[in-house]
């Protein structure tokens, strides 16, 4: 956790989930809170679609008056095992694309279909683990455009008794080199990154603690064409955030921030209380954006 409290209420999140991915919160309840909660910037980053986006565009005014909300993704893109990640993978969020850009659209769908992917595989082996879900999956409502991911199948462990919690579930059954883990596939970094820039949008690296010391694989991203990263992370102690702060300064990359907030562990007031991002990063965003 951050440690010192926030100077004051964060008026910007640049970093949440909804029901459509892997959230628990439905996309209006989540505004609501964020609202509350004095956020008046903010973008819904889940994973692999835009559905909430597309849920509230044109009707946020009447849910929260003033609150400016971008359209947001967040793509976990597969690396090489040489890079050395934590599960192969780097997350990728992208700010202001175009909701209605075919190719797009047609990349997400890729990604929530092999997200559905690898949700039927892991569902089988918890079947082989004697730790099914079936059940407690079945009372699931889920369109097309909602994207499936392993804190869903968390949830479904804890309802089962089978996990005292998301973390105790990721700990010991879904987490990389568990016995129900089951690896990602998808794009990669530099076709997230393209694929944000082509639709308009900004690609940023997201909770990257590493920056300071794996600053050559953030130089590689920006060559790729990456844009910002987030600085002001909710998890980040004062001097992560000052440290990787410093690697976005020089390589000039825009900073960006958020709470990351899901909704397992706590309320959004509970989670906004230890978020800091300055009112000065949502407006920089928002003139990038609108130049572009």
């Amino acid at each position: 956790m951050q440690g010192p409290s926030p100077p004051a209420p964060s008026p910007v999140d640049l970093h949440t989930h909804t029901r459509r991915s892997d959230g628990i919160l439905e996309p209006e309840d989540l505004v609501t809170a964020v609202w509350a909660a004095g956020v008046r910037v903010l973008a819904i980053t889940d994973h692999d679609t835009l559905a909430a986006y597309r849920d509230l565009d044109g009707r946020v005014s009447s849910v929260a008056p003033g609150l400016t909300l971008m359209p947001g993704i967040e793509i976990n893109a597969v690396t090489t095992e040489a890079a050395g990640l934590w599960e192969g993978e780097v997350h990728i969020l992208g700010y202001g694309m175009d909701p209605d850009d075919d190719a797009f659209a047609a990349l997400l769908v890729g990604q929530r279909d092999a997200r559905r992917h690898r949700f039927e595989r892991a569902v089988e082996r918890l079947r082989e683990l004697d730790l099914g879900v079936d059940e407690e999956l079945a009372v699931l409502d889920r369109g097309d455009d909602d994207a499936l991911g392993r804190p869903t199948l968390a949830r479904a462990l804890i309802a089962a008794g089978h996990a005292t919690s998301v973390e105790d579930a990721f700990a010991r059954i879904l987490g990389h080199g568990k016995p129900g883990y089951v690896p990602r596939q998808g794009v990669g970094p530099g076709q997230a990154i393209a694929a944000i820039r082509a639709a308009g949008g900004l690609a940023v690296l997201a909770h990257f603690r590493e920056a300071p010391e794996r600053r050559a694989i953030v130089a590689g991203l920006v060559e790729l064409g990456l844009g910002g990263l987030e600085v002001h992370y909710r998890r980040f102690d004062p001097e992560t955030t000052a440290a990787v702060g410093a690697v976005a300064d020089e390589l000039g990359l825009l900073r960006t921030g958020g709470s990351d907030y899901h909704g397992d562990e706590e309320t959004y007031a509970e989670a906004h209380a230890e978020l800091w991002v300055p009112a000065e990063v949502g407006e920089t965003l928002r003139a990038t954006l609108a130049d572009r």
